[in-house]
Parts: structure tokens; sequence; C-alpha cells
């Protein structure tokens, strides 16, 4: 073996290592950050506080996503981190209010869950073990989610329920892609930032449980 397959072989073990911490810390920190917006959601419910509305919503997710962008190579990331999916979790818990005030809305809220768990749990295996490259998503997911969101501000300043139910399902679709795409980009070593990495797949899965109770919401109560 000459000295160049012996670097090319170090550089591929390094590689798949380095990899593979990215993987480890992303759904290590993932999973505590998902309790803790849970905890935040619950402590929000308990205590019945209200929703502080779409603009302080976006300001506070938007202002704290930078934050957490601007230090993601440093620990203080990982507070800005718990910082950002606490103060959603906490935007959650009113919502949550609101869905379980309705007749049925135990069974849908449990719905919601479940569907974001298997989706989540399916898609992020699917992309673990196949390994696929679904890095050509990414200029398709960032267009979507850019209309999708304007679609969403749209149907809310003018009251479209038809287009906001249209919406709710678009991010079910763009969310489930956008999983596929972060889980391809970190097995593939497009994202080797465990911080963002994990801010990524967070954004997916709230936005994806609340898009599903919007549908779940809007047909399961027609009756």
């Amino acid at each position: 073996m000459n000295r160049d397959t012996t670097a090319t072989l170090g550089h591929t073990q390094s590689s798949v290592l380095s990899t593979n911490k990215v993987v480890r810390n992303t759904y290590m920190l993932l999973s505590v950050t998902l309790l803790f917006s849970a905890l935040m959601a619950g402590i929000s419910m308990v205590m019945n506080l209200p929703h502080p509305g779409i603009l302080l919503t976006l300001g506070g997710y938007f202002g704290l996503l930078f934050l957490t962008t601007k230090y993601r190579d440093s620990s203080l990331g990982i507070a800005f981190v718990f910082a950002l999916t606490g103060f959603m979790g906490y935007t959650l818990g009113p919502m949550l209010n609101a869905y379980l005030n309705l007749p049925n809305g135990g069974q849908i809220v449990m719905q919601a869950l479940g569907g974001t768990g298997v989706i989540f749990l399916g898609l992020s295996g699917y992309a673990l073990t196949t390994r696929k490259d679904f890095s050509f998503m990414g200029g398709f997911l960032m267009v979507g989610i850019l209309v999708a969101f304007m679609a969403g501000l749209g149907a809310m300043i003018f009251s479209i329920p038809a287009l906001s139910l249209a919406v709710s399902a678009m991010f079910v679709l763009l969310m489930a892609g956008l999983i596929l795409y972060q889980t391809s980009e970190i097995i593939h070593g497009g994202e080797t930032n465990y911080i963002m990495a994990t801010v990524t797949l967070y954004v997916s899965i709230y936005n994806l449980f609340t898009s599903l109770l919007h549908l779940l919401g809007a047909f399961g109560n027609r009756d």
C-alpha cells in the first residue's frame, strides 16, 4: 500500500468519523430541545398564557434564529438553540389549548403528534439507511417555503380559509422534503454544524406538527 492510498484511506476514515459525530450530536441535541420545547408548551398550557401574536412570534423566531446562526460555532449557540425552541414551545401552548377545547380536540392533537412522529422517523430512517443524496432538493425547498410563507401571510391577512388549508398542506410536503434534505446533508458532509442541523430539523418538526394540527382540526370538526 503506497503513501497516497494510505493518506486517502485516512482521510476517508476521518470524514466518516466526523460525519458520525455530527449525526450523533444533532440527534442528541434535537431530542433534548424537543423535550424542552414540550416542557415550555406544557407550562404555557397550564398557566393559560396568551399567544404572543403573529408579529411577536415572527420577531422572536427570526431574532433568535439570527443569534443562533451567528454563534453557531460557540457554546453560546447552544444557549440560543434552547431559547429558540423554548420560545416556539411557548407559542405552541395557547394553540394546543385552543384545539383541546374542541369536541374531539384531544384526538386531533394525538393524531397530529403521532403523524409527525411517524413521518419524521420514517423519512430520517430512510435517508440514514439508504444514504441517498437529496441535495438536489435544496433550491426547490427554498423557493417553495418562501412561496408558502407568503401565501400563509396572505391567507391570514385576508382571512381566506381555503388558502390557509392549502398552505398547511404545502407545508406538510415541504417539511417532509426538508427532513430528507437536511438528513442527507448531514450524512454526506453538506452540513457539518450540528447546531444548525438541529435547528433545521426542529423547525421541520414544529411546522409539520402545526400544519397537521390545522388540517386535522379543519376536517375533523366539520360535523
